[in-house]
């Protein structure tokens, strides 16, 4: 009787921490225009003022190790790429980083996209509430990819639908 007890509660925790393991906040689908984020010296990014952009957003830390791997991914295959596209807006954001921290790692990697401190988390938390790397694709307000850490596979996807964006 005891056994069958553990077990039957062992299974109901399994799953629910399933059921909250993606740590997702913002969906695919959802509008996102409304957001404002406060960055190094007191400065605003409106995402209303995009919403005529396609808007790519990182979320990285400077220990994570998949998103050091994705660095040089972002910094090529989308930055490089879509930086003089008028309809194109970056901005990555160092989850839990300082200035001094995101102004090492954007040095160490070479990476020359917008980036900002997120040390509170606040940025990070309209988003998600765990796991990192994340990228987010915006476009007329609304989010319309959104992926968690790092595969060379995803993120040939995730560059497919972003030419696919910018030429419409």
């Amino acid at each position: 009787m005891r056994l069958k007890f553990i077990t039957t509660l062992f299974f109901s925790l399994f799953i629910l921490v399933g059921y909250s393991q993606d740590g997702d906040v913002a969906k695919k689908g959802q509008d996102v225009s409304d957001l404002v984020f406060t960055v190094e010296n007191g400065k605003e990014i409106k995402l209303s003022d995009y919403k005529d952009k396609v808007v790519f957003i990182n979320f990285f830390a400077n220990w994570c190790g998949p998103c050091k791997l994705e660095m040089p991914y972002l910094e090529k295959h989308v930055w490089l790429k879509h930086k003089d596209n008028k309809n194109f807006a970056m901005f990555g954001f160092g989850r839990g980083d300082n200035l001094a921290k995101v102004r090492k790692f954007q040095k160490d990697f070479k990476a020359t996209f917008p980036m900002h401190p997120d040390a509170s988390k606040a940025i990070y938390n309209n988003f998600a509430t765990k796991y990192i790397p994340r990228n987010y694709i915006i476009k007329n307000g609304k989010i319309v990819y959104a992926s968690t850490g790092f595969s060379e596979e995803e993120f040939e996807n995730m560059i497919e639908l972003l030419d696919t964006l910018l030429k419409e």
